[in-house]
């Protein structure tokens, strides 16, 4: 009796152990359809910028030719050199980076100001109210608001001047002041209480031991707020003249022949510069963007 209900236990207990190696071994199959999506999925988000990529390395007549060709006969890298001297490129990329440089610090110390005051002051009487009407105001889309900013502009005399997003970075975005106030919902209220008994004020709280904690929502501010301005045509088309436009501008009609028939190719080709840069920064600064957007959820 012994001897067989320690065979029954032994057997049980093997197959207790067994249970688990057959969830191991689904679990490959799993990743493999894992995989497999998001290289479907890569794939065909990625296609865009194969065209874009293969259209600047061919000749103009390739590219209208029929049938169509995919690749180049013979990869035309001239065209690189050719889209960046065929107009005063980097002067245009000057503008673009003064006028996105400019809007995005704005931005990143007026929303994280704004932020920082909607979630660390306690007992502000329509405190949640505000914050409320801020979160309405992302519901209404920009192009309702572009006519009557047009004309305030212009009644101010505003207009052809870098003036109005300087205005716009200092009033803030209402969703990066949503990420910062979410962000530092996040931070332990026992770190602003110590700074409170050592003597520190509101300011300096936030200046010195908040700011230069939320990394992250920086980063991720700092990246939105400036491929905004960089890769917007709309806005810079209609304030600004030509002299002081943006490459985003400059690009969509600066390619062309004598007779003013678009050169396509040296346009993919200036693109291709144009969009590099931010490729760059966005795969340098990714962690810091998933992180900043990601710990915006944890308190609400």
């Amino acid at each position: 009796m012994i001897a067989d209900s320690h065979a029954r236990s032994t057997s049980a207990a093997a197959t207790v152990v067994q249970r688990p190696r057959a969830s191991t071994r689904m679990l490959p199959v799993g990743r493999v359809l894992n995989l497999f999506g998001l290289v479907v999925c890569a794939l065909v988000f990625s296609l865009p910028t194969v065209w874009l990529i293969l259209t600047s390395l061919k000749r103009e007549n390739e590219y209208a030719s029929y049938p169509i060709r995919v690749l180049p006969v013979v990869p035309q890298l001239v065209n690189y050199y050719n889209a960046v001297t065929y107009f005063p490129y980097f002067r245009y990329v000057m503008h673009s980076v003064i006028l996105s440089s400019t809007f995005t610090v704005l931005t990143v110390l007026t929303s994280s100001a704004a932020g920082f005051a909607f979630s660390r002051h306690r007992g502000v009487p329509g405190r949640d109210f505000l914050f409320a009407v801020v979160l309405a105001t992302m519901m209404v889309p920009g192009l309702v608001t572009l006519v009557p900013q047009y004309m305030v502009f212009s009644y101010l005399h505003l207009i052809n001047s870098y003036w109005p997003w300087i205005l716009w970075g200092l009033s803030g975005s209402p969703f990066h002041i949503f990420l910062f106030r979410q962000f530092f919902l996040s931070i332990p209220r026992e770190l602003e209480d110590a700074a409170e008994v050592d003597g520190c004020g509101k300011f300096r709280i936030f200046w010195q031991i908040f700011l230069p904690n939320s990394l992250p929502a920086i980063a991720a501010s700092a990246i939105f707020s400036f491929t905004w301005v960089w890769g917007d045509w709309l806005y810079p088309s209609l304030f600004l003249s030509d002299d002081i436009t943006t490459l985003a501008v400059k690009l969509a009609t600066a390619y062309v022949d004598p007779h003013q028939n678009p050169l396509i190719t040296l346009t993919m080709a200036g693109v291709v510069i144009y969009i590099l840069p931010m490729v760059v920064v966005f795969f340098l600064a990714q962690k810091y963007i998933i992180q900043g957007v990601v710990t915006t959820g944890l308190k609400g």
